[in-house]
Parts: C-alpha cells; structure tokens; sequence
C-alpha cells in the first residue's frame, strides 16, 4: 500500500543501500530502550520483504531483515524468525502466524498486517480490528513485547488511494490497540520521506530497497537502539534527462503501464481465487541465531 499526491512522478533510482554498518548514530531523545535477543515478525508482503531482493535474487530482504542485522550488532546472538508470507490476509496472519509466534515466546513480535483485506472493496475496517486486538492478547499473555506497524498513507498513487478511508480509520484502531496494550507502535502514515515515489516498487504496493531500509531505521527507533543514519533524511532531488516528455505525460504512461503490468494481473488472481503466496513457506520458520 502507499501514496500522497494527486499524479504519480515518474520514478527514478533510489540507492542501492548494503549491509548495515555498525550503528554509530545516537538513539532518538526520549526512546526507551527495548531489551531483544529473540524477535519475530509477523505479516504479508511487507514483513517477507517483497520489494528488496538480495543481490543474488535467492529470497527477499526487506526491513525486518534488516533490523535483525542492526539488532544483532547490539545483541551478538540474536535469534530471528520471520513467518511473514506474500498475500495473507490479516485472518491468515492471526490464524497461522500468532500461535506459532505466541509458542516460540520471543522477546520481540512485530505485526503488520490487515493491508491486503483493505483493498477489497467490501471491506469493514471496524470489524477488521476485532480479532487483531485478540490477537495482540495472545501474544502478550505469552510474555512477548509487541511492536505493531500503522500503515502507509496510500494517496501517493492514483486507484490506490481509494482506500485512503478505510485505512485512516483501521490505523485509528491499531492505535487505540497499541495504547490499550502498551505497545511499541510504527506509525507508516506519518513517515513523509515514503511519499517519495522513489521509495516504492514499480508496482506501487510494495517498497523499494531504499524504504525498506528506512523502514528498518524507523523501527530501531523506536526500539531505543542507535543507528548509522536517519531515516528522515530526503533522497536528492531527482534529475530529469535532457530531453525527456513533460512530467505529466511521463506519470501517465507510467500509469498506463503499472495497470497493464500489475493491476490487471492481480484483479485475474483476485476473481481465481489465486494469491502470490500459494505454496510459499515462510523464510526463516525458526527462532534461530541471525
């Protein structure tokens, strides 16, 4: 999910970030800082790392990943499990994700999910909240800390933004259930560097390696640990080639293009009752040192 602004940008290349180094840049003033030698994520898409492949294309990267490796430069020996899996919906998630995760009973669970239920149109954000507060019980009950994703602003790009409401009022309600539980909480609306179209896929859903990693910085943040750099910080201005089409008629063959590319192909799966995550295990099924 994404986006702010009425008309899509033509995308240029964000860097390439590697391997984090050792962090050196002081904790946010005023993060508490959060104690974890065990972490699990939990989710869709976003927690697998859909977006940033690693270089040799064998799996994804993706944030969560890469706050393990910032983690682990402060708890040598950190145990990490991701069971996140493309196309989950969020009842999928809590059905097959947080017993698993309630019974490995880490230190650390992160959960981001509900984003693939709001884009079908019958959706009711409300009802959608219900059992991901049940959820959040569980995992707390199973003496875990919680740290739960509000998502993205999706305006920046046009079809998208139409659930722009439905997912303003089911962010409301992963706030109101972080405070009830004492949750740590990432809110993705309010991070206005991903509004940056750069930061995105090409087909406009998922991140790109560069908001991934800004995603990770944002994370250990709010996890009190220090990082090597912020993730507030813009990308530079974007250079237009020497004779390139008007801006306007760049973003709209960009957008005739991702509807042929993308979002056909997912309306097809959606009607065939087909999701990209059919068959998928999840990367790292085990709470096991990084």
């Amino acid at each position: 999910m994404v986006e702010s602004g009425s008309t899509a940008a033509p995308p240029a290349t964000a860097p390439q970030a590697g391997p984090a180094p050792a962090p050196s840049r002081p904790a946010a003033a005023g993060a508490r800082p959060v104690a974890v030698q065990s972490l699990v994520a939990l989710g869709d898409s976003f927690t697998e790392g859909v977006g940033d492949p690693w270089p040799d294309g064998s799996a994804c990267r993706g944030w969560a990943d890469r706050l393990a490796e910032i983690l682990a430069v402060q708890s040598p020996g950190l145990r990490y499990a991701n069971l996140a899996i493309r196309g989950k919906m969020l009842a999928q998630v809590l059905d097959e994700q947080v017993p698993a995760a309630a019974a490995m009973r880490p230190d650390l669970v992160t959960i981001a999910a509900g984003g693939n239920d709001l884009l079908r149109p019958r959706i009711d954000p409300d009802l959608l909240a219900e059992p991901f507060n049940d959820a959040i019980e569980q995992l707390t009950a199973a003496g875990s800390r919680v740290l739960i994703f509000a998502g993205f602003n999706p305006s920046l790009f046009p079809l998208i933004r139409m659930i722009r409401g439905r997912a303003a009022i089911f962010n409301a309600h992963l706030r109101a259930i972080a405070r009830k539980h004492d949750c740590l909480l990432v809110d993705l609306w309010t991070m206005r560097v991903l509004s940056d179209p750069r930061m995105w896929s090409e087909d406009r859903l998922h991140l790109s390696p560069e908001g991934h990693r800004r995603v990770a910085l944002r994370t250990a943040e709010e996890l009190g640990v220090p990082v090597e750099s912020s993730w507030r910080e813009p990308l530079p201005p974007a250079q237009r080639a020497a004779g390139a089409v008007p801006p306007w008629l760049a973003a709209r063959r960009l957008d005739i293009q991702w509807v042929r590319d993308y979002a056909a192909p997912w309306v097809r799966r959606r009607l065939a009752g087909v999701s990209t995550g059919d068959g998928m295990e999840p990367k790292r099924p085990d709470l096991i040192p990084l």
